[in-house]
């Protein structure tokens, strides 16, 4: 699963040559906190969890003006929604008191917040399997903590996924690079799927 929320701080601006530290209401401050706390909450808990935040903007933003207002992004991906549910309960118990540390106003505004994990199909996945037996490619099942349009088509179908290496595990970047060797491989890996598939399922037919 996959969920995002909207975070808003809200502190106050004033002069940063003129306000002593111990009067500040700092929201870059608060947000810095709340990054921390995100990652530690993320990293304690066992599993394979994730925690992200990916968007941040900061007003006024002067650099001689204490940072009165930030916006930022949180997301948190686990195959658990129950998951979830507990880490984000820990983050905004977390951010109450950041809040009150810091002087500040924490809010925060679902955006996608019930996106709910998608299982592939195990028929497919051993039709997959077999296809790299067949061809005599090595393997590994794994599950994704990226979205996928099998995401939503697992809702309506049976839904499986077959995922080539990508040179150091590089993805979204221009970076990014797999070998020749591999895209093929996942090509045939996909035709002896489907192949095998025709051959296995008891699937209505069209009478020609």
């Amino acid at each position: 699963g996959i969920n995002w929320w909207d975070i808003f701080i809200e502190g106050q601006a004033n002069h940063a040559g003129t306000t002593p530290m111990n009067m500040r209401r700092d929201a870059l401050l608060a947000a810095a906190h709340l990054i921390i706390a995100v990652n530690q909450i993320v990293r304690r808990e066992p599993g394979r969890q994730v925690g992200t935040v990916g968007r941040i903007k900061c007003s006024p933003g002067a650099p001689n003006v204490i940072p009165g207002e930030v916006e930022m992004s949180l997301e948190l991906r686990d195959l658990s929604s129950e998951k979830i549910k507990h880490l984000f309960q820990k983050i905004s118990q977390e951010a109450q008191k950041i809040a009150k540390l810091t002087g500040t106003k924490i809010t925060w505004r679902p955006v996608d917040a019930n996106a709910k994990p998608a299982l592939t199909d195990p028929r497919l996945q051993k039709a997959i399997i077999k296809a790299c037996q067949t061809l005599n490619l090595s393997y590994q099942k794994m599950p994704s903590g990226a979205g996928h349009d099998a995401q939503d088509m697992a809702l309506i179908a049976p839904t499986g996924m077959i995922f080539v290496p990508s040179a150091g595990g590089i993805s979204h970047s221009p970076a990014e690079y797999t070998r020749d060797e591999d895209v093929v491989n996942g090509a045939n890996v996909l035709l002896h799927t489907i192949v095998h598939l025709d051959l296995s399922l008891d699937l209505p037919r069209k009478e020609k």
